[in-house]
C-alpha cells in the first residue's frame, strides 16, 4: 500500500529494452516499440490517478537519430500515431503535453501535430506529461550556458548574479519540479545524458524489466521502492528524523 502523503512528485523514466523484447519474441524491433506504446498508455494512466504531478518520458534521445533511417521512420509515425490516439484522453483526463528537446529536428509533419496537441491541452491542469524528444541532456546544458554567455557579454547580466535558479529556468524543463524519482527499465544502470543537472538528488531505480513488460504494478513497485528511502539532501538521517517530527 502505497503512502499517499509521500508521493513523487515528479517521476522521469528512462523506457529502455523495446528491441531486446523484439529480439526475444522473434519480431522486428518495431514491434517491440508498438508493444512500449502501450505501456506508456499504462503508466500514463496510473500517473495520473495518483496524481503525480509530472512525468518525463525519454521518448527519443539526440543519439537515437543515428540509427538506421527506416527505423527512426517508424519511431516518427509512431509517435504521431500516438499523439493523434491519446488527444481526446488527455482533454478528459486534464493531461497537459510538455516537451523537451530540439523539437525543430523533427519531421513538419510530426512536429505540427505535436505543437496542435500541447496548445490544445495547455489548460489542462492535472498530469503534465513531458516527453523527452530530440533529447540531450548535454545540449540542453550547452544551449542554457550559451545563453547565459550571450547575456553577459551584452552587459545585460553580471557573472555573479547567475545562481542555480536562473540557470535552471533556462532548460528545457523550466517550470518543472526537479525529478524525485527516476526510474530506468531495461537492465542498464546508467542515465544516457537524461536529465543530468536535473536528476543531482533523484532517488534511482533501476529494474531489468523490459519496457514492453513494464506495466502498473511494476510502476507501483518502483514508487514503494523510492517510499522507502530518506531523503536527506546532505543533512543527516536524526536531522531529517528530526525535521519530520517538528
Amino acid at each position: 500500500m502505497l503512502d499517499q502523503s509521500q508521493l513523487p512528485r515528479h517521476i522521469a523514466i528512462i523506457m529502455d529494452g523495446n528491441g531486446r523484447w523484439a529480439r526475444q519474441q522473434g519480431k522486428p524491433r518495431i514491434m517491440g516499440h508498438q508493444a512500449g506504446v502501450r505501456s506508456v498508455q499504462e503508466v500514463v494512466k496510473c500517473a495520473r490517478e495518483l496524481e503525480i504531478k509530472a512525468l518525463t518520458l525519454y521518448a527519443f534521445s539526440t543519439e537515437n537519430w543515428r540509427r538506421p533511417g527506416s527505423e527512426v521512420e517508424n519511431l516518427m509515425g509512431l509517435l504521431q500515431t500516438y499523439l493523434e490516439s491519446q488527444l481526446d484522453k488527455m482533454l478528459q483526463n486534464q493531461v497537459q503535453l510538455r516537451t523537451c528537446g530540439r523539437i525543430e529536428r523533427l519531421p513538419p509533419k510530426v512536429r505540427r501535430i505535436l505543437e496542435k496537441t500541447m496548445a490544445k491541452t495547455a489548460a489542462n491542469d492535472g498530469l503534465i506529461l513531458n516527453l523527452a524528444l530530440s533529447y540531450g541532456s548535454r545540449d540542453e546544458l550547452l544551449r542554457a550556458t550559451r545563453h547565459l554567455a550571450r547575456e553577459v557579454a551584452q552587459g545585460c547580466l553580471q557573472p555573479e548574479e547567475i545562481s542555480e535558479e536562473l540557470f535552471s529556468a533556462q532548460l528545457d524543463s523550466a517550470g518543472l519540479p526537479d525529478p524525485d524519482l527516476m526510474i530506468r527499465t531495461g537492465g542498464e544502470a546508467r542515465l544516457s545524458n537524461f536529465l543530468l543537472w536535473q536528476l543531482s538528488y533523484s532517488e534511482l531505480y533501476f529494474t531489468r524489466v523490459l519496457w514492453p513488460d513494464f506495466g502498473r504494478e511494476d510502476f507501483l513497485a518502483a514508487i514503494a521502492d523510492y517510499q522507502q528511502r530518506q531523503r536527506r539532501f546532505g543533512r543527516t538521517g536524526e536531522q531529517v528524523n528530526d525535521r519530520e517530527q517538528a
